[in-house]
């Protein structure tokens, strides 16, 4: 019997809302990779997610006593992965090159067929789409 479509939508859809603490980045690791199951850029999706995450927790307001940051993903098989990364905010320091650490946003670059930052000082929310790979 098939699957109702409100279940199957819940089943490929989440967001969670975390403490904004660096041991939280392997939860959230954690609780995509179980959405991820079958989708053929999961490791990219994963890579990104923990980047974000860590951006959150190291640069934004929601580091602060009681900060959260809240993760949404949405699998649209054969089309899509949607992530979203949404923050407390804070003050917006663009990353001066340095060889000896990665930074997040040019992951981002790298690996997510589009993103996007939307917000400001009061709250910031990154995006990124992977498309799924042709057949």
């Amino acid at each position: 019997m098939p699957t109702p479509a409100p279940r199957a939508l819940a089943l490929r859809t989440t967001g969670v809302t975390y403490p904004g603490a660096a041991d939280q980045i392997r939860v959230v690791r954690a609780d995509l990779r179980a959405l991820l199951n079958g989708c053929p850029m999961a490791d990219d999706v994963l890579v990104c997610a923990s980047e974000l995450a860590t951006n959150a927790v190291l640069h934004s307001q929601s580091r602060l006593p009681g900060g959260t940051f809240t993760v949404r993903g949405k699998v649209s098989p054969g089309d899509y992965f949607w992530l979203e990364v949404e923050d407390e905010g804070g003050p917006w320091t663009p990353a001066v090159a340095d060889p000896e650490r990665g930074h997040g946003l040019d992951i981002m670059r790298s690996l997510a067929d589009d993103w996007g930052i939307e917000g400001d000082h009061d709250g910031r929310t990154v995006w990124a789409r992977f498309d799924w790979p042709s057949p």
